[in-house]
């Protein structure tokens, strides 16, 4: 049995960039949220001018927020200042994604959602995801942190797997078992706590099949990737590189 898509409260709504691919599922997801302080976008997407269009039609926009640098996340930053007439963008990193200024600290709330600001690193350096709660419901803006189908890439070297396995616990304990996940890519997903349950057992598995390919004679990525992911399709393999590179370097350093 499927399980049921949840239904966003009236003051949130999803916007998806038509930009599907391997890597992006069926495209960006782009949250526009409307509160007393104006409309905040939570990820304006790609260069796409047909989305952001559509993204700028629900509202005067006050800011923008990036949950990492990637550009399927914020390639469209600078279309977004012109449609805008210079709303402001904010990441964790405003050099890597080309945002005007810093989000507030790790902890910190903004906006009158209270909307909390969460240092999610390990997708990237710069990963943040963000909550937010009305009192009736809560929703987990995830980035790519955690999606909604399949599993993300740790994008080593900038990707770090120690830091994505905490990420993962910290958001385990942030939300109650019935908050929405609203992903960077794929659908919303009822229970966020069981998602990220998933993700810390996928990922501890492949810990496991990476040690034991290493133990069979594999030796480089590739190696692994050749035996851990045969049964993946061959157009991820280049991403599954690059998390099994993360995986060796943790493995590596846990000893």
């Amino acid at each position: 049995m499927s399980e049921a898509t949840p239904v966003l409260p009236e003051w949130c709504r999803l916007v998806r960039a038509d930009n599907p691919g391997p890597m992006t599922l069926d495209g960006t997801n782009t949250y526009v949220l409307t509160t007393g302080d104006g409309t905040v976008v939570i990820d304006p997407g790609p260069w796409l001018e047909e989305h952001l269009g559509a993204v700028l039609s629900l509202g005067s926009v006050s800011a923008a927020l990036i949950t990492h640098h990637h550009e399927d996340h914020c390639g469209g930053i600078d279309l977004f200042r012109e449609l805008t007439g210079g709303a402001p963008v904010l990441a964790r990193d405003p050099a890597a994604s080309g945002a005007d200024a810093e989000l507030p600290a790790h902890g910190e709330r903004l906006d009158d959602l209270g909307l909390l600001v969460l240092d999610t690193p390990g997708h990237t350096a710069d990963s943040v995801s963000f909550v937010a709660d009305d009192g009736a419901s809560v929703l987990l803006f995830s980035g790519d942190t955690v999606l909604g189908r399949g599993t993300t890439i740790v994008a080593y070297p900038d990707g770090d797997l120690g830091a994505y396995l905490a990420s993962l616990d910290l958001l385990r304990t942030a939300v109650p078992p019935g908050a929405v996940l609203a992903p960077g890519h794929g659908p919303l997903r009822a229970h966020a706590t069981a998602v990220i349950d998933e993700y810390v057992a996928h990922r501890r598995q492949r810990i496991e099949q990476v040690e034991a390919a290493l133990d069979g004679g594999a030796r480089t990525a590739r190696d692994i990737v050749e035996i851990v992911y045969a049964d993946v399709d061959r157009a991820l393999w280049p991403a599954a590189e690059r998390t099994v590179a993360a995986t060796l370097a943790y493995v590596r350093a846990v000893g």
